[in-house]
């Protein structure tokens, strides 16, 4: 393998590559049907996601601080997606295994930057519904409009600087030796232990951001909820628990699918350790299924959401019935003095 160009800065030689390889997917058994699961998830994410934020847009009663956290997060799902299953298949179905070096840069800023969006966006979620079950009177008072978007913003603002952070400092270090990554997209870790010399301010950067982007999150989300279930066992009867719980399933559903795939490697990896094809399919469905079934969990799973398609529906049905009399009565019209003129 031949190595790029370099750059001499503070007369230290920084050697990038001008290739990384890939080597994720190879050897899996019935890999095929896997790729054709990937091709109708991300068809479906494309799908959902787009009719999810199109609906809120267009439905004046979803304009709610809660709608425009899963507008976000429906947001966060499609572009995260987009990021990585197109050039996955590229890399696998046209065997295009090699990506320039500047290229895998982007790559992994787009998939670490929405990905981590996405956790946070669910903190947000367990937000609202903490504020709504145990200060119900308060609740509009609090989670208001413009408080709900200066916590969104300050979300997308804090992870672009963590990840463009990421990738620059990928940029500064030397590669020496194997310029294959056993993986299906350009991981940070993964990309880290190709390089030579001294990446130990790497690797913390890395142990943070792990932290800070995976363990976190769901730390913040179980706390939530233990202060949620202490207030309902406080205050609620039976029935109220359970209509209030009834309102965090989707939520609850949705972080359960997000963070077990990725604690379950960890625990693997820590105990007995985790073959690679396991740990590529596990990380894989843990960047597809959320964004799969967030627009499901938050269309069919949700009376407000569903309650406003049929009235979208209904509102379309009354337009094209007009149309169409507007239309019968204009061409009746245009018949009549057609006959006239004839006459």
């Amino acid at each position: 393998l031949i190595l790029g160009n370099s750059a001499t800065i503070s007369n230290v030689t920084f050697v990038r590559p001008a290739n990384f390889y890939f080597s994720g997917f190879s050897n899996i058994p019935h890999i095929t049907y896997f790729l054709i699961f990937l091709c109708f998830a991300y068809i479906m994410i494309v799908v959902g996601n787009v009719f999810l934020m199109s609906l809120i847009y267009l439905v004046k009663s979803l304009h709610s601080p809660k709608y425009m956290i899963v507008f976000n997060l429906a947001l966060a799902d499609l572009c995260g997606s987009t990021a990585l299953i197109p050039k996955l298949f590229e890399t696998f179905l046209f065997d295009r295994s090699d990506i320039v070096f500047e290229d895998c840069l982007s790559y992994m800023f787009f998939v670490y930057f929405f990905t981590d969006v996405q956790s946070w966006i669910l903190v947000i979620m367990a937000y609202d519904r903490f504020i709504a079950i145990c200060f119900p009177l308060r609740y509009h008072s609090i989670v208001t409009k413009p408080a709900i978007a200066a916590m969104l913003l300050l979300v997308w603002v804090v992870l672009l600087s963590i990840s463009a952070s990421m990738v620059g400092l990928v940029d500064r270090v030397s590669f020496c030796g194997s310029l294959v990554i056993q993986s299906f997209f350009c991981d940070f870790g993964i990309i880290l232990e190709l390089a030579c010399g001294d990446t130990s301010l790497y690797s913390s950067f890395s142990f943070v951001s792990f932290l800070l982007s995976v363990c976190l999150p769901p730390i913040l989300i179980i706390l939530t909820y233990i202060c949620i279930a202490i207030a309902l066992s406080r205050v609620a009867s039976r029935k109220e628990r359970l209509k209030a719980l009834k309102t965090c399933t989707s939520h609850l559903i949705l972080v359960a699918i997000c963070f077990s795939p990725v604690l379950y490697i960890s625990i693997a990896y820590s105990i007995s350790g985790l073959d690679r094809n396991g740990r590529i399919v596990n990380i894989t469905l843990a960047y597809i299924v959320p964004p799969l079934l967030n627009p499901i969990l938050y269309s069919l799973k949700t009376e407000e959401v569903l309650n406003s398609i049929k009235k979208l529906c209904n509102n379309m049905l009354s337009n094209i019935t007009m149309s169409k009399k507007v239309f019968t009565a204009m061409l009746t019209k245009w018949k009549v003095l057609k006959w006239h003129t004839k006459v």
